[in-house]
């Protein structure tokens, strides 16, 4: 891997505060525009930054290779594209190059994709199969489930959850979330009283002998659970429950946003709730709820 590069992950992780999940992304993207440019390159590169030699006409070629040969999508290849434009930015920075090549560079137009959720009674559905199993492990699934749903928690939040995170006297977890922003999630009574008694049994089960383990979500050799395995378990569930839609974590957090503006939570409350920096984000729920714009409307207009 080119030092440039490596230098410039560090710099996401330690200054930038990016997760270790969104820097291999960065890694992965940038390791290929790497190789691409070796590939193409036929100039030698006599001691200075090989970045220098790179222009615009290498970027369209690299672009038109990812939409052609490599056939990606819009969105992946305009993914890949900001990674490029965010490492030359900081090279730029940095006075490792003179003249940033991407300054002028376009990428496909993407469009913003709607959210998949679930309606309520798939949830149900859901969350009802999985407390059905009575095995250690169904409770513990089902916990996973009925906490993904209760707080929007990303499964990358849910899965480093350890033990002291958890307040069950005041019904609330402390999570860490992207940039390492840490925020406060409430509980409802349901989803407090299953994650009750999973501590109580399923969990001292689960760990056997390990009983010093400070994840709060194990396996069944009471190691932590990992991201890939809670995408599993959604999916068995699912399957099982009869949904045909496919569920992922995130179904579950777009369920929980998109339920509480249905029901009347402002914008503003689900926004701090699901952690988002910005309220641009969260306003892509308000095109998936029934009328919530013209109730807002008819709500705040003096007129109305």
């Amino acid at each position: 891997m080119n030092q440039d590069i490596t230098s410039f992950l560090q710099h996401l992780i330690v200054e930038k505060g990016f997760s270790r999940n969104t820097s291999e992304a960065y890694r992965n993207d940038l390791g290929q525009f790497y190789q691409f440019f070796q590939d193409h390159n036929k100039t030698e590169v006599n001691g200075s930054s090989p970045w220098r030699l790179v222009d615009l006409e290498l970027l369209n070629k690299y672009i038109s290779d990812l939409r052609g040969n490599k056939g990606y999508r819009d969105t992946t290849t305009a993914r890949k594209v900001a990674s490029i434009k965010s490492f030359f930015g900081f090279l730029s920075e940095n006075s490792i190059i003179t003249e940033d090549p991407t300054e002028s560079l376009g990428s496909p137009r993407v469009g913003r994709t709607l959210p998949k959720f679930l309606p309520e009674e798939d949830v149900t559905k859901l969350l009802d199969m999985a407390y059905r199993s009575g095995s250690n492990e169904g409770q513990r699934d089902a916990v996973i489930m009925e906490l993904l749903y209760a707080t929007g928690l990303r499964v990358g939040e849910l899965v480093s959850l350890n033990m002291q995170d958890i307040d069950l006297s005041e019904a609330y977890i402390r999570c860490m979330g992207k940039g390492s922003k840490e925020r406060i999630v409430h509980v409802y009574p349901k989803a407090l009283e299953e994650l009750r008694r999973y501590l109580k049994t399923s969990r001292v089960a689960l760990l056997g002998h390990r009983r010093t383990e400070p994840s709060l979500f194990v396996n069944h050799r009471g190691e932590r659970l990992t991201r890939q395995w809670v995408w599993t378990i959604l999916k068995t569930y699912g399957q099982k429950a009869g949904i045909t839609q496919n569920i992922t974590p995130h179904t579950l957090r777009h369920s929980f946003a998109t339920h509480l503006l249905q029901n009347g939570a402002s914008l503003r409350h689900v926004q701090e709730l699901l952690g988002h920096s910005s309220i641009s984000t969260t306003q892509v729920y308000t095109h998936l709820t029934n009328g919530y714009v013209q109730k807002e409307y008819a709500k705040s207009h003096p007129r109305a």
